[in-house]
């Protein structure tokens, strides 16, 4: 394999941890900062770096923050009784920028996989729980990815959360508005049609 020295061949390794990044991608950033941007690659590494010593998990939902608890659960006016769980922060933000949701979020920052060892614990169920048992959360949204595993968590974490007495409700799956049914997946298209509601 053809080799520019090491410190490209290692830049070009490193742009891969990126997703969606593979070897022509990362060849193609690390050129583009070498010979095109340099004073945008020196920016990028100092944001990169000052992101990686200052950001942290919120104590309260886990999302993302720069402080121990973030803005959205300092926020006196969101409502404490609901508390919506997602599996990535970014989920947060697609819900913030599409709704007017205006209660608290739970980020389990990935779902349940045996098979990848990605128990409870390694989700902040434990933390969960802890929340349920101060008894001020009384309705769970599960906005859990709707996979196998998104399924799957979104099922555990309803029946602990069932136990408690704490209402349970799911996000919605089925027909995008717009979307025209022959070209909806069978899998969505049979969700839809079980869970249909009244007109």
């Amino acid at each position: 394999m053809a080799t520019l020295g090491p410190s490209i061949d290692q830049l070009i390794q490193a742009l891969r941890c990126l997703p969606g990044v593979g070897p022509k991608s990362a060849q193609r950033m690390t050129f583009h900062l070498l010979e095109r941007d340099r004073s945008g690659g020196e920016h990028l590494a100092e944001m990169l770096s000052k992101a990686l010593a200052n950001v942290k998990h919120c104590q309260r939902c886990r999302i993302l923050s720069e402080e121990d608890i973030c803005s959205r659960c300092n926020d006196s006016s969101r409502r404490e009784d609901q508390l919506c769980i997602v599996e990535m922060p970014s989920d947060v933000i697609a819900i913030e920028q599409a709704t007017h949701y205006q209660g608290q979020y739970f980020v389990l920052t990935g779902h349940l996989s045996p098979l990848d060892g990605i128990g409870p614990e390694a989700l902040g169920i434990p933390d969960l729980i802890a929340r349920f048992d101060q008894k001020i959360v009384t309705e769970v949204i599960l906005a859990t990815n709707p996979t196998v595993e998104g399924q799957a968590t979104a099922h555990y974490i309803s029946e602990i959360a069932r136990s408690r007495d704490i209402h349970v409700t799911r996000l919605a799956h089925g027909i995008p508005l717009g979307g025209e049914l022959e070209y909806v997946d069978s899998g969505t298209l049979s969700h839809a049609f079980a869970g249909r509601e009244k007109y």
